[in-house]
């Protein structure tokens, strides 16, 4: 085994208080991503999505986070994909950002939903023309494939279907999900382990933060 013991950090860049949270656990969230925007971090908006399927297994990987509002988080996919059918059986989920020259950490966790078609087919229509292409070629997402080179001729057929100048449909198995935020949690690397952790939690007056061990 290699022994990974002797690796740590100290967390010293700053810290978390509970008179300087905003009330509001999205515009927490809305402070905290431009901060980390404006950082030299690549790709801030890089999340972990964990899914579970309908017998509990848990499964994540890194997505990427394209946009957020007061309803909730945006992310976008192929609905046949693994975490796609994860969501048709289980349709709760869980976001984790890490931003680690900021040394914080954020967790939203609650409901998904797709989104209405309107706003899927408006975000396809402002990727990248390739990209909207790749949505294509690559289903069904997460299924087997023989080698690089079915991927590569699927995708080169599709520049022969769409030519350049002819709009590339929306599929109707891609698509938004929106992710309606049940919880969250602000974490702020300290010295010594002794972290700031915050949770957000539903209230009757909006919501109830509780400082939490590290």
């Amino acid at each position: 085994m290699t022994d990974l013991t002797d690796l740590r950090l100290s967390y010293e860049r700053d810290e978390l208080r509970r008179a300087t949270l905003n009330p509001d656990p999205h515009a927490q969230f809305s402070r905290w991503l431009e901060e980390a925007l404006g950082s030299d971090l690549p790709e801030p908006y890089a999340v972990t999505l964990a899914t579970a399927d309908e017998t509990g297994r848990p499964s994540a990987r890194t997505v990427l986070l394209r946009g957020h509002d007061a309803r909730g988080l945006v992310v976008y996919s192929n609905y046949l994909s693994h975490k796609g059918r994860d969501l048709h059986v289980n349709p709760q989920a869980e976001l984790l950002f890490y931003w680690p020259t900021l040394e914080r950490q954020v967790r939203a966790w609650g409901r998904v939903e797709r989104l209405p078609e309107e706003e899927s087919t408006a975000y396809f229509h402002k990727r990248p023309r390739d990209s909207q292409l790749a949505a294509h070629a690559s289903d069904p997402q997460s299924a087997p494939i023989a080698g690089r080179a079915e991927l590569d001729a699927k995708f080169a057929a599709l520049h022969d279907r769409f030519p350049e100048g002819q709009p590339v449909p929306k599929p109707d198995f891609w698509g938004g999900y929106l992710l309606v935020p049940g919880g969250w949690e602000f974490w702020q690397g300290r010295p010594n382990r002794m972290h700031d952790r915050f949770e957000y939690l539903p209230a009757a007056d909006g919501w109830r933060i509780t400082r939490l061990m590290p």
